[in-house]
């Protein structure tokens, strides 16, 4: 199946200042959310209670929230509905302290009289944990950015790989400017999802790499640009393809997973959307912006092919035990 023609060559450079545009104000929305509106942490991140609550009937949050008055630990507690009318969840900033009292039992204790339910699920971080996950989460991206940075200036050069880090500091910005907007609560899950953001786009921006340097070898042109709009026109159909299968799976998830799940496929949702934009219209631009000249690179592989070829022939002048 060909979504596009590839004897047809779509000049993406030609429109990379527009394209750049888009981006810098997306990023630029993202910053202005995350700076005044912020992030809503989890538990996961901040620490205390959630307790998951399912009725046989619609729930009335009201009678529900003046029950919970009535205790100590759950008067200034949170209550949301969680995917249908019959289910809630109660969200508490702070955790018992007493090793010997369950928050379950205290609940429903709590809740009698409100109806016909049952504790479903009963999650306490302590803030102290709260505060390590969010400091190793952070440690996690930073290492990871890290790795891919040196990974592909060893695999291409230092160039590519500013291109594909500053591609992913774009995805990981816009996903963290959704969630904000949407008011995602950020809990571990949300971690992981921006983590295999950063793997699934850096694939995609890999291919496309590798598409460019393979174009640098064949081509004739010394025009980069020209290299670059073919190298991503070969590859279009091919990103287009496997990104959709990715984005049906995702929003299936997405609709169909439960409550337990909508964080995490909402960022990978995102995540998707813009990593492949990012691998087609954002990372091959700034490679050129950042300097990239091709007939140096040329002259580089050269010189590698070279010093390749003559040690194959040294090996083999030694293993026919001729010096």
């Amino acid at each position: 199946m060909e979504f596009f023609k590839t004897d047809k060559i779509y000049d993406f450079m030609g429109k990379s200042k527009l394209f750049i545009s888009i981006s810098l104000f997306l990023i630029l929305g993202s910053y202005i959310l995350l700076f005044t509106k912020g992030l809503n942490f989890g538990i996961d991140f901040t620490g205390g209670t959630i307790v998951q609550v399912r009725y046989d009937k619609p729930v009335n949050i009201k009678e529900i929230r003046e029950a919970l008055k009535k205790s100590e630990i759950f008067k200034d507690a949170a209550v949301t509905k969680f995917g249908s009318d019959e289910e809630i969840i109660i969200r508490v900033k702070t955790s018992t302290k007493k090793l010997g009292q369950d928050i379950g039992d205290i609940a429903r204790e709590v809740l009698q009289g409100t109806g016909n339910y049952e504790i479903r699920r009963v999650d306490i971080v302590g803030p102290k944990v709260g505060s390590e996950l969010r400091e190793k989460g952070m440690m996690a991206m930073v290492i990871a950015i890290i790795g891919i940075l040196i990974y592909v200036s060893i695999r291409f050069e230092y160039r590519f790989a500013l291109a594909s880090v500053l591609a992913l500091v774009h995805d990981v910005s816009i996903a963290l400017g959704a969630i904000s907007l949407f008011n995602v609560p950020v809990n571990l899950d949300i971690l992981a999802a921006l983590l295999t953001i950063l793997g699934y786009s850096l694939n995609d921006t890999i291919i496309v790499f590798d598409r460019i340097r393979e174009g640098i070898v064949e081509a004739k042109t010394n025009d980069l640009n020209r290299v670059i709009n073919e190298s991503i026109t070969k590859t279009l159909s091919r990103t287009t393809l496997t990104s959709l299968t990715t984005f049906f799976v995702v929003l299936t998830l997405f609709l169909f997973g439960g409550e337990i799940i909508k964080g995490f496929s909402f960022t990978l949702l995102v995540g998707v959307v813009v990593g492949t934009y990012s691998s087609i219209f954002v990372a091959s631009p700034l490679l050129g912006w950042l300097g990239f000249n091709l007939q140096k690179y040329r002259a580089k592989l050269a010189e590698k092919k070279k010093r390749a070829q003559e040690k194959e022939r040294m090996r083999a002048m030694y293993e026919q035990g001729v010096v």
